[in-house]
């Protein structure tokens, strides 16, 4: 496995010259778009890391697998799924057009950004820090690393440059998605400056793989909240890529447009990379190209 991993990277990292970070958020544009890292942990522990799996990131996007969790738990799927759909979208992440187009103002799914706000709008807490300490705590125990924090830097510049982010909140409170556009959107924008490495992202994965039983064999999260996280994975995880992603790499995963992945094999692995180049829909191309021949040579597919 060790050498699978370093041969995959040396392979696949030199594509990241044909994507871009995310330059419209500031601090993500400071990162080196040729790295690439990746990590395996399986259910007995064992951890096999290549390339760059110890620079941290921020989760961006795959903490809407942790907000959904923990909206679930405080309200139930009948109260959550009254406010944001489950259906796949093959618009971009961040697009108000379905919104404007349904009688009802009621996000697709909880995988897209209008869809998160929403979610993170239903997060119980006496404040905005309580509210995002309780989507921190969650990636915490998933990661078995009481060390995880936010990302201040990345925060601030989410917060000071999220003019398209305001323009879906404010539209969703004008049909009265949501109440208080700013609390909700600081809840949103700690959440997504959650900062791991690879090897905390694997672990989180394989709780996930393990219908949310950690590593060390504590449920964090009810069995079935995992699976059902688990199903929008797999149609919508990887923005309006999914179900090419479904076809070539054919596992359940969760990207972010600092450059992560989430990834599992049910019952059998976490899986973890960071490669910060991105696609045109917002995924990493050397981490999509690692998990598809990683996926080919294991024969992983779920499918």
């Amino acid at each position: 496995m060790q050498k699978l991993l370093e041969s995959l990277v040396e392979k696949h990292r030199p594509a990241a010259r044909e994507g871009k970070v995310a330059e419209y958020i500031p601090e993500l544009a400071k990162q080196d778009s040729r790295m690439l890292g990746v990590a395996v942990v399986n259910p007995k522990g064992d951890v096999h890391a290549a390339g760059a799996y110890r620079t941290r990131f921020t989760l961006q996007s795959i903490s809407k697998l942790i907000s959904l969790m923990v909206a679930l738990m405080d309200h139930g799927e009948e109260r959550v799924f009254a406010k944001v759909g489950m259906e796949p979208t093959g618009d971009p992440f961040h697009s108000l057009y379905k919104l404007e187009i349904t009688e009802e103002a009621k996000p697709l799914n909880p995988m897209i950004n209008a869809g998160a706000i929403v979610v993170s709008s239903l997060i119980r807490g006496k404040s905005v820090e309580e509210r995002a300490e309780r989507v921190i705590q969650l990636v915490r125990e998933m990661a078995d690393n009481p060390e995880i924090d936010m990302n201040r830097a990345v925060y601030r510049s989410e917060r000071d440059t999220a003019d398209r982010n305001r323009a879906l909140a404010y539209f969703l409170k004008g049909c009265g998605a949501i109440d208080d556009v700013e609390e909700t959107l600081d809840v949103y924008f700690r959440q997504c400056s959650i900062c791991v490495d690879c090897i905390d992202l694997a672990r989180m994965g394989l709780c996930l793989a393990q219908n949310g039983v950690t590593l060390r064999g504590k449920r964090v999260i009810p069995g079935d909240i995992a699976r059902l996280v688990k199903t929008f994975m797999v149609t919508c995880g990887m923005y309006n890529a999914s179900g090419e992603f479904a076809i070539r790499v054919g596992i359940p995963a969760k990207s972010g447009v600092s450059g992560g992945i989430l990834a599992l094999v049910p019952g059998r692995m976490g899986i973890g990379v960071f490669g910060p180049a991105l696609d045109k829909k917002g995924n990493s191309i050397t981490g999509i190209r690692l998990l598809e021949d990683f996926s080919k040579k294991l024969g992983l597919s779920i499918f």
